[in-house]
C-alpha cells in the first residue's frame, strides 16, 4: 500500500500526510511540481518529528511516476464512481489524491484502475486532503489486514 500526491499545493497537508505515513508505515509518493520549497518550514512542523521518519519517493513528473508505479492506482476524486463503502482494495495499491485547489486532471482519472469517492452530505463539496488521505488509507488498510499490530 502507499500514498500519491498529484503535484501537492499546501506545505502542511503534505506535512500531515507524512505523518500518516510514517504511523501506519506506508510508503509516500509525491508527485511534482509542488506548490512549495521541500524545505518548507510548515510541512516539517506538519509532520513534526515524524517527517525524518516517512519514507517519500519524490517523482519530477507524471511520467516519472507513472514509470515507477507497481500495482493498481485507486483515485479518490470527488468525480468517483465508486463510493468508499463499496471499494474493494488490495495490498499492492496506490491510493492517489489530486492537488488541494484543482485535484487530479483528466489524464490521471484515465490511468486510474479504480475511481473512489468518499461520500458527502449533499452540501458539501470535498474534504480536506489529508483528511481524505486518511479516510481513504484507514479503509484500505482494514480491508487489506494492513494495520500494524
Amino acid at each position: 500500500m502507499r500514498l500519491a500526491l498529484f503535484q501537492p499545493e499546501i506545505a502542511g497537508n503534505v506535512g500531515t500526510i507524512l505523518r500518516i505515513g510514517a504511523c501506519f508505515g506506508v510508503p509516500i509518493d509525491l508527485i511534482e511540481p509542488m506548490g512549495f520549497p521541500w524545505s518548507d518550514r510548515s510541512r516539517k512542523r506538519a509532520a513534526m518529528d515524524y517527517d525524518d521518519r516517512a519514507e517519500v519517493r519524490r517523482h519530477a513528473d507524471w511520467d516519472a511516476f507513472a514509470d515507477a508505479l507497481t500495482g493498481r492506482l485507486v483515485l479518490f476524486t470527488t468525480r468517483g464512481g465508486t463510493a468508499l463503502p463499496d471499494a474493494r482494495f488490495e495490498s499492492e495499491d496506490t491510493l492517489l489524491f489530486g492537488s488541494e485547489s484543482a485535484g487530479a486532471p483528466d489524464f490521471v482519472h484515465r490511468h486510474a484502475q479504480l475511481a473512489v469517492r468518499i461520500p458527502l452530505v449533499a452540501e458539501a463539496r470535498s474534504l480536506n486532503v489529508a483528511v481524505a488521505a486518511g479516510i481513504g488509507l484507514a479503509e484500505a488498510l482494514r480491508q487489506t489486514q494492513g494495520f500494524a499490530s
